[in-house]
């Protein structure tokens, strides 16, 4: 067991003297068998797990927790695990985008009103990673992360499989009648073949990547696959060193500042990382006070070239990956380009690039040299207009270059279903040329901001060979998802954003080059447009739905709520009794 701490803890407030309270408080604890030493004051580690069996990524986080607990025991730590809702991608509707700030208030709130010292986040789906760390960041105690690693490479016909990736090529192929239902059936059971989350650099994959990359996990983190010992290894490093971060009170604030959101947000470049990062990212820093804006993600990104050669970018997988040098690979290629802040302080207490500097890289075609990317820049791109006023974003690594600069007829969409019942009518006047519009999608107004940004093609067009077309709303994407996609238009069309003025047959401009998304409607008949748009009717008028629609921020600040916004500390709670 480590020393006595210099000053009392926090858990001290509930477990420290002789009063009625504390007495209460360990006598329950003592309730599960824990012997009285386990009250001395040696540090308390809140072990916040996302398992659910609704959740299929996180399935394994129940074995994962008993090591985190084991590296807790052996630094002479209290773990102590704690459940939060579950955000599972396959299963939640409308979508997980909803509830991630709902979570983020769950994680906070159960930080702050129990007798925690320092927290360890079990992560792995999508938005379980930036819940867990919106809601620890604003609490702000030691923190550290842990993710629960990629499946193993997808496998069908002797060929590997991504997920989401090739499930929008297979559904593109049924339409068009090259696969037969029973070989996409054959395909599904190949696909997800053991736990873990998605191993194509979708949301997922990019989260974890983000994690390490800003310094909160340790070395390896992102891409140990989740069936690999090698990552119950990790959980047990995670647990020994959290101890170590409340002896050192290294929280998360000192970890994390702006140098390890800008590294973070190279890194992202460098992978062809999921346009959703941008959404959390954002958030993220709202979190922690640290002002970061859309500008920043396209100044950054800019001269930052695509090397990660994995779908839906490129060709492999996460296991690949691992196998290739993984994160700590692309960060030495960052740095050795000038291309990081190489003092950015991480978990374990050394620099980002302490850690990285000497990092191997094992295949060449998996991690490119510079001179080999897949694309010179390869960050997301900023477009503004009179259709996005406050921004919009395209991941270009996923893009075809000559739709770059191209102007197009509007197809609109009000909604997904009037979406869904059109799209595949042989009599839509629609050709390879047209720019496909989707609105009412964003955050307010689903509400949730949905991933259904990357329309798929008509089927007649299809069948013609056409392989991409400009598509453009205020949803999101799943970073699994690739095409010339054009996401978050904020301000998003529910609450009177330019998306909303389209009407069929309008001309749109999108010049990437120039970052320019430009609707070509004389600005007298958009007002005329504007005074007679009317805003959709909330599809709750009370209730959780409710309070997200009449508090989210809009995509360009990271889909918050307002009042979540901020740094407000974990202070010891009063007394219950």
């Amino acid at each position: 067991m480590s020393d006595a701490p210099k000053s009392p803890r926090r858990s001290t407030a509930w477990f420290g003297g002789s009063d009625r309270a504390a007495f209460l408080h360990r006598s329950w604890m003592k309730g599960q068998g824990h012997p009285d030493d386990m009250f001395d004051g040696r540090p308390i580690i809140g072990i916040c797990n996302t398992w659910s069996d609704l959740t299929p990524c996180n399935a394994h986080f129940r074995a994962l927790a008993e090591r985190i607990k084991r590296g807790v025991y052996e630094a002479g730590g209290f773990p102590v695990e704690f459940p939060v809702s579950s955000l599972g991608e396959p299963t939640m509707r409308p979508t997980t985008m909803l509830f991630r700030n709902l979570v983020s208030m769950d994680v906070e709130e159960a930080i702050r009103a129990h007798p925690i010292d320092g927290v360890v986040l079990m992560v792995g789906c999508d938005k379980t990673t930036p819940a867990l760390m919106m809601g620890a960041a604003s609490c702000d105690l030691p923190t550290l992360v842990l993710s629960g690693g990629p499946m193993l490479n997808g496998k069908f016909r002797g060929h590997d499989i991504g997920s989401g990736t090739d499930v929008f090529r297979f559904m593109d192929a049924l339409k068009t009648g090259d696969m037969l239902l029973a070989e996409v059936s054959e395909a599904e059971s190949g696909m997800t073949r053991s736990i873990g989350h998605c191993m194509t650099m979708g949301t997922a994959s990019s989260m974890a990547s983000m994690v390490e990359a800003i310094g909160m996990g340790l070395p390896d983190n992102a891409t140990i696959p989740a069936a690999d010992t090698r990552r119950w290894r990790l959980a047990q490093l995670v647990g020994r060193r959290i101890v170590g971060m409340v002896e050192e009170d290294l929280t998360f604030s000192k970890v994390v500042d702006r140098r390890s959101i800008e590294n973070a947000i190279r890194v992202n470049a460098a992978l062809g990382g999921s346009t959703n990062a941008v959404l959390h990212l954002l958030a993220l820093a709202g979190r922690l006070e640290i002002d970061l804006t859309l500008d920043d993600w396209d100044r950054l990104g800019r001269d930052v070239p695509t090397i990660v050669n994995l779908k839906p970018s490129g060709d492999y997988l996460m296991e690949d990956f691992y196998y290739a040098g993984g994160i700590p690979g692309v960060i030495r290629r960052l740095g050795e380009a000038g291309l990081l802040h190489r003092d950015a302080a991480t978990v374990n207490g050394r620099t980002i690039w302490e850690n990285n500097s000497e990092a191997p890289i094992y295949n060449e075609d998996v991690i490119r040299p510079f001179e080999r990317s897949l694309m010179a820049s390869g960050g997301v791109v900023v477009l503004r207009g009179n259709i996005a006023e406050n921004g919009a974003i395209m991941k270009p690594s996923a893009a075809t270059p000559r739709l770059s600069q191209h102007r197009g007829r509007a197809i609109v969409f009000d909604s997904i279903e009037e979406y869904r019942a059109r799209i595949d009518d042989p009599e839509l006047d629609i050709d390879a040329d047209s720019i496909m519009v989707l609105r009412n999608c964003g955050p307010t107004g689903y509400p949730g901001m949905p991933e259904v940004g990357n329309m798929g093609l008509p089927a007649k067009l299809l069948r013609q060979g056409v392989k991409d077309m400009v598509r453009i709303s205020d949803a999101r994407m799943s970073g699994t998802a690739y095409g010339t996609v054009i996401l978050h238009c904020a301000p998003e069309a529910a609450v009177g954003g330019g998306l909303a003025l389209v009407q069929e047959g309008d001309i749109i401009e999108v010049d990437v080059a120039n970052r320019r998304l430009h609707l070509d409607v004389a600005p007298d008949v958009l007002e005329q447009r504007r005074a007679a748009w009317t805003p959709p009717a909330p599809g709750m008028t009370s209730g959780y739905q409710y309070m997200h629609a009449s508090h989210v921020l809009q995509a360009d600040r990271g889909a918050d709520l307002d009042f979540l916004v901020g740094r407000r500390g974990a202070a010891v709670p009063r007394e219950s009794t």
